[in-house]
């Protein structure tokens, strides 16, 4: 079957209230951007802001026994008069510049002064101290404040707890603000619609922003353009992605933030055609996309595996002349890294700007993807030579590529040397620690990890083992943790079909049933295997037997063919991989309708020959399989790359880059 992009249609304009008839990140700094607040009245601009340049405003005192700021030296020594003009531009620049240390001082100073009760200068403070992060002060400066407090001071306390991630003081002041009688603007319904998005449970985000949704309609703020936004970032974030759309395609007009917004949910759903598809849309309209917009697609790229499109928009950015940093950057590289090509991501991270801790882990990783150890652990040297400190993400990726290239010692001196970083383990270390001893065949020892550990083990521990188990044919220790999986968490299916795995390719089909009945007397079910590959920006889905894809009798021909040409080098298909109770040749025939295979025969048929084929599949890949693929990259000469939930497979001339370690 082929996915075709598709946007659905919004609904009429005629709904619209009956739909919404309530009654009374995206990326988190993008959400600070989707309502900016309203700038407090300006005073008039006096004498001594024209002496004062906007530079030398905040250059520090000539002397210890000043006030920490040079201008304000000035005034105390009578050279300029104070005034409040002044001391407003003064708390601006701090504000814009995030100087809070000044900023206090400035504070300090207006308190003393005749402008100590003037409440466009108490509300630039509040905006201050919530822009800078220090909420006490901005909720203290707001409670002091002697005079009513108006909607401008009100929302600047409402964005500062909204955007500094404390959605339920933003909600309990907004209901204080509208019980006395205060109206909100636009700017107050942005920030409390960005507080209720950040509730955490959908159910309770959609209940308090469907109100506000009620609230904005009838002040006639739909339609405006920060509302709008934070309205559709709320539906998209609590996954109702109708109301969203409605949002976004009834806006009175439509910046870079809404853009974003839409962009960036069909990313996090993981439906990347929506997402390319709002983004050519976004160009066509000649809306310039920002650092969030790029970040967001090429999100997208890597949840999919999509390293064409990826490809297209690294282009565009490349066009745009914007520079490789900060997340963009490391986007860029995780995306590479994460459809297949660590080359190019190696690429990437030799040009950026800067290189953070964010972008050593993110290459770190992507080598543990790759299965390249030795050069993670080469790079990890660097990393440190270089003075860069480690993070509990830095060594969770470098134990990991220990894990996938069974560098054992290497490994554990690694998980030791977490100590000296003071770094405390968590469940992930122990967990990659124990897949690592699995992987090598150290049951036994796995085992004993698990039961030395400082922490009680989780479900996810008891999977590393089960999985090693599964690995090397260990059904009576395999039972074993099962068991206590069930009974952390008995709901996750992916346990249940390893035991059922273990004892099938041990033909033992009593247990084997047992196993498949308590998963339907318990209502678990498998997910289906599926493998996919993307021809001319078409992506196309396979699953084992899959009889509805229009090609499907020249797929099984092709594959037909390319079996009896690897047949004739040394390829024997080992029937062991059919966990079915079926005989001999039925199981041959269905070994050979794998996913990943009609998955490789489509590819093999649509594209040149001689070019890499890439393949993603949800699971991890068939043992025959691997073994089928390694032989058809010599018979037909064609590098083949596959990405499966583990880790990726670089099959060239007849090996594959797992060195059958996996």
């Amino acid at each position: 079957m082929t996915i075709i992009p598709v946007i659905r249609s919004p609904l009429p304009l005629s709904k619209l209230g009956a739909f919404f008839s309530i009654g009374p990140s995206f990326l988190h700094s993008l959400a600070a951007a989707t309502h900016p607040l309203p700038p407090p009245p300006s005073p008039p601009r006096p004498p001594s802001c024209d002496i004062i340049q906007d530079h030398d405003l905040l250059c520090k005192s000539q002397h210890a026994s000043g006030t920490g700021l040079h201008v304000l030296d000035l005034i105390d020594g009578g050279a300029l008069e104070p005034d409040r003009s002044l001391y407003h531009a003064l708390l601006k620049k701090c504000t814009r510049l995030g100087k809070l240390a000044e900023g206090r001082i400035v504070h300090t100073h207006f308190l003393n002064s005749r402008f100590s009760r003037d409440s466009v200068l108490l509300t630039t403070l509040i905006n201050l101290y919530a822009k800078c992060g220090s909420l006490d002060d901005a909720r203290q400066v707001f409670d002091r404040m002697p005079n009513r407090r108006d909607i401008v001071a009100w929302t600047a306390l409402i964005a500062g707890f909204s955007q500094r991630d404390q959605p339920r003081d933003a909600l309990l002041l907004y209901r204080q603000m509208v019980g006395l009688g205060i109206l909100p603007n636009e700017f107050t319904l942005a920030s409390v619609l960005k507080a209720a998005s950040g509730l955490g449970p959908a159910a309770d985000a959609i209940i308090h922003g469907m109100q506000l949704h009620s609230t904005a309609l009838k002040f006639g703020y739909v339609s405006d353009v920060f509302v709008g936004s934070a309205l559709l970032d709320m539906y998209a974030r609590c996954e109702h992605m109708d109301e969203a759309q409605v949002i976004f395609y009834h806006l009175r007009s439509r910046n870079e933030v809404s853009w974003n917004a839409l962009i960036a949910a069909h990313a996090r759903k993981g439906e990347a055609e929506h997402a390319f598809l709002l983004f050519s849309n976004m160009l066509r309209e000649n809306v310039q996309p920002t650092q969030f917009t790029y970040s967001s697609v090429l999100n997208a790229c890597a949840v999919v595996g999509s390293l064409e499109q990826g490809k297209w928009v690294h282009a565009v950015l490349v066009k745009s002349k914007a520079d490789l940093v900060g997340f963009v950057g490391n986007t860029l590289l995780d995306m590479y890294a994460k459809s297949g090509s660590i080359e190019e991501a190696k690429k990437v991270f030799d040009r950026l700007t800067k290189r953070d801790i964010v972008s050593w882990n993110t290459l770190l990783k992507g080598y543990a993807q790759h299965g390249s150890g030795d050069i993670a652990l080469q790079t990890f040297d660097k990393m440190l030579r270089i003075g860069i400190p480690p993070n509990d993400i830095t060594f969770l990726c470098v134990l990991t590529a220990c894990s996938h290239a069974g560098l054992v010692g290497e490994g554990l001196n690694i998980f030791n040397q977490m100590k000296k970083y003071k770094i405390e383990p968590q469940v992930s270390h122990y967990v990659t620690i124990v897949d690592l001893l699995g992987r090598a065949g150290q049951l036994d020892r796995a085992k004993k990890f698990i039961e030395e550990m400082p922490i009680e083990p989780t479900a996810a521990v008891w999977g590393a083992l089960l999985g090693a188990c599964r690995m090397h044919k260990k059904p009576e220790l395999g039972a074993y943790a099962a068991e206590r999986i069930f009974e952390l968490d008995p709901r996750d299916p992916g346990p249940h079909m390893l035991l059922y795995n273990i004892y099938a390719s041990a033909g033992r089909w009593v247990e084997a049933t047992k196993v498949r009945k308590m998963m339907k007397e318990s209502g678990v079910k498998k997910e289906p295997a599926c493998s996919w590959v993307e021809i001319e920006n078409e992506v196309h889905v396979f699953v084992a037997d899959d009889d509805s894809h229009p090609d499907l009798e020249e797929i099984h021909a092709m594959w037909e063919n390319v079996r009896c040409k690897i047949k004739q080098i040394g390829y024997k298909p080992d029937a062991n991989h059919v966990l079915l109770c079926l005989d001999q040749r039925e199981r041959e025939v269905k070994l050979q309708q794998h996913s990943e295979k009609l998955a490789l025969a489509f590819a093999l048929l649509n594209t040149p020959p001689g070019s890499t084929i890439r393949i993603k599949k949800n699971i991890r890949v068939c043992g025959d399989c691997h073994s089928a693929f390694k032989f058809v990259s010599k018979a037909l000469n064609r590098v083949i790359v596959v990405r499966d939930t583990n880790r990726f497979h670089h099959f060239r001339e007849g090996f594959c880059s797992c060195r059958d370690y996996w």
